[in-house]
């Protein structure tokens, strides 16, 4: 009976976490036709740093650090286990240094 429970946590989760994708991808190309912007691969450089943020293709932890400015990803993401091993769709929390 406890196996269900897990099970059914689990299936939760993953549903959430694919909702919050969607969600994220389809706000993004919202954004940019608003914009007036063309819509084309993965714009890097042009993403938001939201405090729950999706990989992209070709990003790494570093990448995404330096972009957000915030130096300590792995640290409030212990679902990390290996910082080389980070994947696109990969959910993180971002808290970004502000600088004043």
């Amino acid at each position: 009976m406890g196996s269900s429970a897990a099970d059914s946590a689990s299936w939760y989760c993953a549903m959430v976490l694919l909702a919050m994708i969607l969600l994220g991808s389809i706000r993004e190309s919202t954004v940019a036709e608003e914009e007036g912007e063309p819509i084309k691969g993965n714009n890097l450089r042009q993403r938001p740093c939201d405090e729950i943020y999706v990989v992209g293709e070709g990003e790494t932890l570093h990448t995404i650090s330096d972009m957000c400015n915030d130096p300590f990803i792995v640290e409030r993401n212990p679902h990390i286990h290996d910082p080389d091993d980070v994947f696109p769709g990969l959910v993180i929390k971002i808290i970004p240094i502000h600088q004043y």
